[in-house]
């Protein structure tokens, strides 16, 4: 890191540095060599001391400094890479547990997905009670379907995973999404290895994994591990990417999740340490059939045991999967018949519809502990407007007080093509839908052509957080220096960032202006 002040120090008096070249001469004359060589090294420090004080004594504290350094993704390539597990004994390990999932299916196999009269207004107990018809012969053959499966569910097994690393899935429309939340782990500075999950070879970017890698980022396809044709649904990809995964303890992350603090430290928490186990809060509680507390084992008749229960929202999860492989197995299973059947017995149709609280079942369903973080979410808003960006969870290390770690971004998407890319809707490789910079109706479309925040800096001083100069940080290494640089975005991208934020960008003199590996990024303090 480099400090500039605005103006060149002053240079020590001229008198004072004849009279200590005079003395170094005098002393120079007498004396053994190696008495020289120390009285030299002695006037030479002496030298160095009287400018420093001269610095120090003439500065200008009013004038701000500029605070330089080079992008954080250059300095993040000594993060090992983590190592590929096994996929023959992982897949053989998948096809064994396929094998006991086929053979016991709930019933029906195409539960009937109902919309509720409202999505805007929670529905009432009665309407909860009565909404998805499950005859009492499906119900005892899906009892009895869970049964045989949790009888059958395979041991941990040990050597096949191993280590610490974060999970995120990509592919797509989502990889945009993902260069942001990946971007922003290294600006917060996280250390821990990565592995970024594509459903296949198509969906994969091999120039982008190469990137990656030097950032100790490793790209998986989930099709090297399964037959990933019987994925029906998007949400079935979560729970695979984490059952492959080469890590034992894992953090999961949603493409558009941001971070907003360092997540490292999670892995020590009390929390994680104590039950392996970290899940966080959605905005409701429980609206799922009555019938499903009976076929998972927590109730001997239909029940409304979980109608007070917390929901989960899954956009970042915490799994130890040696304490809690059995239960990540019974998820799978879940999510294995999710389209057809559990997504719609677990939540009706009303939001959240997927597979987000597949994880709480599985662990009550086998009497496993785990830690749901206690403070509610927070809704972020677009600065000046009721218009929603995301939601932020918090740090479960904070139990006395709310304070924020994710920005699960499942509104305004961050994504600088998505923000700043223009005709990138024509882009027959990669399309764009109509960027916000394009689109007048956009809510955040003022604030790029006005160059504003779209976070309340207010609000953030509240919680004492500024992520978005970071996040733009993450934006322009991909705009100008990453695999989808273009000049015209990475142009956009840093005006937007030199007027709304203070940044400066410094360019060395062999440097190309886009793609430049050795720019600095410079920003004011003060």
């Amino acid at each position: 890191m480099t400090i500039y002040g605005d103006d060149p120090d002053p240079p020590p008096p001229a008198h004072l540095l004849r009279n200590i070249v005079r003395k170094i001469r005098r002393f120079h004359k007498g004396g053994s060599p190696r008495q020289q060589i120390v009285i030299f090294l002695g006037w030479v420090f002496l030298v160095y001391a009287v400018f420093r004080a001269h610095q120090y004594l003439f500065a200008k504290p009013s004038i701000p400094f500029l605070v330089c350094e080079t992008p954080t993704h250059e300095r993040s390539h000594h993060i090992t890479l983590p190592e590929p597990p096994n996929i023959e004994s992982l897949s053989r390990t998948w096809k064994t547990l396929q094998a006991v999932y086929d053979a016991h299916p709930p019933q029906p196999l195409d539960l009937t997905l109902k919309s509720f009269q409202s999505l805007s207004e929670f529905p009432d107990l009665e309407d909860i009670k009565t909404h998805t018809q499950i005859s009492t012969e499906d119900a005892q053959a899906s009892r009895h379907s869970h049964v045989q499966v949790t009888k059958k569910l395979l041991p941990y097994p040990d050597r096949l995973f191993s280590g610490q690393g974060i999970v995120m899935l990509a592919g797509g429309r989502y990889t945009g999404f993902a260069t942001t939340g990946l971007g922003m782990l290294r600006e917060v500075g996280s250390k821990l290895p990565v592995e970024v999950w594509v459903r296949d070879r198509e969906e994969e970017n091999e120039e982008w994994c190469k990137e990656l890698a030097t950032e100790g980022m490793a790209c998986r396809r989930l099709s090297d591990y399964m037959d990933t044709e019987m994925l029906e649904h998007g949400y079935q990809l979560k729970i695979s990417s984490i059952f492959f995964s080469s890590f034992e303890q894992i953090l999961f992350l949603d493409a558009d999740n941001v971070p907003v603090r360092n997540p490292d430290g999670l892995f020590k928490s009390k929390a994680f340490t104590e039950t392996g186990v970290i899940l966080w809060p959605d905005y409701w509680t429980h609206t799922g059939s009555p019938v499903l507390p009976y076929v998972v084992g927590l109730s001997d008749a239909a029940s409304e045991v979980l109608r007070k229960d917390q929901t989960a929202e899954s956009g970042q999860l915490m799994w130890d999967k040696r304490r809690h492989w059995k239960a990540l197995s019974l998820a799978a299973y879940y999510n294995y018949y999710g389209p057809q059947h559990y997504y719609t017995m677990i939540s009706q149709g009303w939001a959240g519809w997927g597979d987000k609280d597949t994880f709480t079942i599985a662990l009550q369903s086998l009497r496993q502990n785990f830690y749901m973080v206690p403070h509610r979410l927070v809704t972020l808003f677009v600065n000046g407007s009721s218009d929603g960006i995301g939601m932020l969870q918090a740090d479960p290390t904070k139990e006395a007080a709310y304070e924020p770690m994710f920005l699960h971004s499942n509104i305004i998407k961050w994504s600088i093509r998505g923000f700043f890319c223009s005709g990138c809707a024509d882009d027959e490789e990669d399309p764009v839908a109509l960027s916000a910079w394009e689109n007048p109706e956009s809510s955040i479309n003022p604030h790029l052509k006005q160059h504003r925040r779209i976070f309340s800096m207010e609000r953030m001083k509240s919680m004492n957080i500024d992520p978005e100069p970071l996040i733009w940080k993450s934006f322009e290494h991909v705009a100008c220096r990453g695999v989808w640089q273009r000049p015209d975005l990475c142009n956009r991208t840093r005006e937007h960032m030199e007027q709304t934020f203070g940044y400066e960008f410094h360019r060395n003199r062999e440097t190309p202006i886009i793609g430049g590996g050795g720019d600095q990024i410079c920003r004011r303090l003060g």
